[in-house]
């Protein structure tokens, strides 16, 4: 199907060789993993062509498509505070392969809405995972490759783990993120905490009505964009084009309750509890996954992805990504690119 080789010789790189610059690309530095992957392509791509809704689950799921509808599916989700424009770049790319592209707004975000008004607005862990599960039965889409950053890698850790039958290949940005409340009860290094100052700003009723207000909640959600990403040189448009999901009726809920959820100063519902015991167990991951740490992101932590390399038990490889901030698929869209495919084809090695 779709080699490495024959992506690389799409782009103008080649896998395990310092990035060049192909025409349409821009510029590309190189990762410091000792795979070279290429990265930092310029943002090339202002939306998506093919926005489409579903009822799955609880929800009715807004989700961009890209590629063929029978081609090897991949799902790519978003963290906070982003949205699906996060992949922008990444979605053309990996449809020119023959992948077949799909990427969600999560519960709160953009166009998703609760079909039922009285549904509590839920956002901790296994909650956004069975909505992952839910929007594949609606597609009929029976695995899939999943890769995500921020709350996207932590859904799609927790997929991998619980549900393994349902993915193929995981690319997790930050590695294994799913959350453990008793852990994040201990304090952290002041440097680490500082970097956490809106989980904590969240937990207040101050943080609540901020969020609530459109104008506050953008100079919220910008300066996470500006501090998160020192390297990445967005403008006003690409922010905004993001912004524009923030305005979701539910998303000012959906944002408390997962910050307050993860500090247990909020319940989650009971339905719940027996997923997050076994996540709470902290779950191996067996699947073939591929892990990126962004350089400049002041969540990566240090040791270069050990700290959780005991979590993955399948096919691995770890990355750093030299120079690049939080939002990884939008600041390094060819090496996210890169990682989705060769995570798909890790096994095959």
């Amino acid at each position: 199907m779709i080699s490495r080789r024959s992506f690389g010789k799409a782009l103008g790189f080649a896998t395990g060789a310092a990035a060049v610059s192909p025409a349409g690309l821009g510029s590309a530095q190189t990762a410091s993993a000792a795979s070279g992957a290429p990265l930092g392509t310029p943002a090339a791509h202002t939306g998506f062509s093919r926005l489409k809704q579903v009822r799955a689950g609880l929800l009715d799921v807004g989700y961009a498509e890209a590629g063929p509808a029978h081609g090897p599916a991949v799902i790519c989700l978003h963290g906070w505070p982003y949205d699906i424009h996060s992949y922008v770049d990444v979605a053309p790319l990996l449809a020119a392969q023959g992948y077949r592209v799909i990427v969600p707004y999560l519960r709160g975000h953009g166009t998703t809405r609760f079909r039922s008004a009285g549904t509590f607005r839920n956002a901790q862990q296994s909650a956004i995972a069975l909505d992952v599960i839910a929007l594949m039965d609606a597609l009929k889409i029976e695995k899939a490759v999943l890769a995500g950053f921020d709350w996207g890698s932590r859904t799609a850790d927790i997929v991998a783990a619980l549900w393994p039958e349902r993915c193929k290949a995981l690319v997790s940005v930050s590695g294994y993120l799913v959350t453990n409340r008793e852990a994040n009860l201990n304090p952290l290094a002041a440097r680490a905490e500082y970097a956490w100052w809106y989980q904590y700003y969240f937990a207040t009723e101050r943080g609540r009505l901020a969020m609530q207000d459109k104008d506050l909640r953008r100079g919220v959600t910008r300066l996470v964009w500006d501090t998160v990403s020192p390297t990445w040189d967005f403008d006003d448009a690409i922010f905004e084009r993001a912004a524009a999901a923030f305005d979701n009726p539910d998303y000012a809920a959906i944002v408390i309750h997962n910050y307050r959820w993860r500090l247990s100063l909020a319940d989650g519902e009971r339905r719940y509890d027996a997923l997050e015991q076994r996540l709470a167990a902290r779950p191996v991951i067996g699947v073939p996954t591929i892990t990126l740490d962004a350089e400049r992101d002041p969540f990566t932590a240090p040791g270069d992805g050990a700290s959780y390399r005991d979590r993955f038990t399948g096919a691995y490889e770890h990355r750093t990504l030299a120079g690049i901030g939080h939002n990884v698929p939008q600041e390094a869209p060819a090496a996210f690119t890169q990682a989705v495919i060769d995570a798909d084809h890790l096994l095959g090695k």
